[in-house]
């Protein structure tokens, strides 16, 4: 039988009982949204949902963060539309086509962080509207619970979580679906057909 919930992602403890000592000196990333493109206006609580996840994502993972040197870390999230998205897709991906959310994420930082060091850089996330627009709809979700979906996913693979094979594909989805689960949203791959 096969583990899918968090636990098999981060072992059996919380993160807070697996190294106490590092949550005295982790700090929440500081995250720069930048919107880009004008159809997120409409979306005017975007940045608050998408500050919101990031902080719940962190917090969750907050040991993995700082046992890889980010416990003071920054972010930027660009808010953009699917020609800016594919335009990125295109050319990081070689894939001409928009998709919801693109993770770049930094180099690790190397060597510990004294009182006074910048803080490190995790990386950047792009989201486009119009898909998120797109699939929120289709999927009959909230908007504002899929974007948070889109900003926690491209969180967890800006600190090293993958989905390219099956076992990095359930571990990372049921991170993701406990990390949602603080905010009250439910769990977004429930109704997904699996093939197993």
């Amino acid at each position: 039988m096969r583990e899918t919930s968090a636990e098999s992602a981060l072992g059996k403890r919380s993160p807070r009982e697996r190294n106490p000592t590092l949550m005295t000196r982790f700090v929440l990333p500081i995250s720069e949204v930048l919107v880009v493109a004008d159809r997120w206006q409409a979306q005017g609580d975007a940045e608050a949902v998408i500050h919101r996840a990031i902080a719940a994502a962190a917090g969750f993972v907050e040991a993995d963060l700082a046992e890889k040197g980010f416990g003071e870390a920054e972010l930027a999230v660009m808010l953009t539309d699917d020609s800016g998205i594919r335009t990125l897709n295109l050319n990081w991906r070689g894939i001409d086509k928009p998709t919801n959310v693109l993770s770049f994420p930094a180099l690790a930082p190397t060597g510990r962080r004294g009182p006074g060091d910048p803080p490190a850089m995790l990386g950047d996330i792009a989201i486009a509207y119009e898909t998120t627009r797109r699939e929120a709809d289709d999927e009959q979700k909230p908007f504002d619970h899929h974007l948070s979906h889109l900003a926690v996913h491209g969180f967890l693979h800006l600190i090293g979580y993958d989905h390219e094979n099956d076992a990095d594909a359930e571990a990372m989805e049921a991170l993701e679906t406990e990390i949602l689960a603080q905010l009250g949203i439910p769990d977004p791959y429930a109704n997904r057909e699996r093939t197993d």
